[in-house]
């Protein structure tokens, strides 16, 4: 006779073993799923926007957009650009006498393509940070070799490649909402680098 006995407990058996793969697939496939979501919800997850926006200011002007064929770039100024909102900027909110970021976030950075002159002064190729020191009626201007900073804060003296002295300029009319900074030709190879916010602007002489 069959062994009934025997029969029903290898089909238990295999039942169970069945259930359990199953449920063990099941429960694979459900981690892969987790981790899955979390990594796709952990990529979604980017730093919101810049209360300061950030621009390009080229020499020559716009040249990104209105390059041809071999035009070459003199330079570029990678900047933020805070808004007034009506507030005094220039010996209240950016006080006078001290060093400034020229702007806003990371310290203003400038490129130089080639070896330039700033108001007279000679500095060679390359990437500075371009730090401010307002004043009432002239700002300095400085370029200092440690980039890739956040504000002034660390500020060091000792880097600086280079400092001139420039004339403010009030105008009454003109209102610049944003710290805007772009270059004017006025010559060929020449220009002046003109820096504004508010009614405060400097112009800083260049060429190459």
């Amino acid at each position: 006779m069959p062994d009934c006995e025997g029969n029903t407990y290898v089909f238990f058996d295999t039942f169970i073993k069945t259930k359990k793969l199953a449920l063990m697939k099941k429960n694979a496939i459900l981690l892969v799923l987790a981790i899955l979501m979390a990594f796709t919800a952990q990529a979604q997850k980017f730093r919101g926007l810049d209360n300061s926006p950030r621009d390009i200011a080229y020499f020559p002007d716009n040249f990104a957009h209105d390059r041809k064929g071999d035009d070459k770039v003199f330079a570029k100024v990678s900047y933020s650009r805070p808004f007034a909102k009506d507030r005094e900027i220039f010996g209240k909110l950016v006080p006078y006498g001290k060093v400034s970021r020229t702007g806003a976030d990371e310290a203003t950075e400038i490129t130089f393509y080639q070896d330039a002159k700033i108001a007279g002064k000679s500095v060679k190729a390359g990437t500075y940070s371009l730090f401010t020191i307002p004043n009432e009626k002239d700002w300095v201007i400085i370029l200092n070799k440690d980039v890739d900073v956040w504000g002034a804060y660390k500020y060091k003296e000792a880097q600086d490649v280079l400092r001139v002295t420039v004339p403010v300029t009030s105008t009454s009319n003109d209102y610049a909402e944003n710290f805007s900074i772009q270059f004017k030709s006025t010559g060929d190879k020449k220009g002046e680098m003109l820096m504004g916010w508010a009614k405060t602007l400097v112009a800083v002489p260049v060429s190459f």
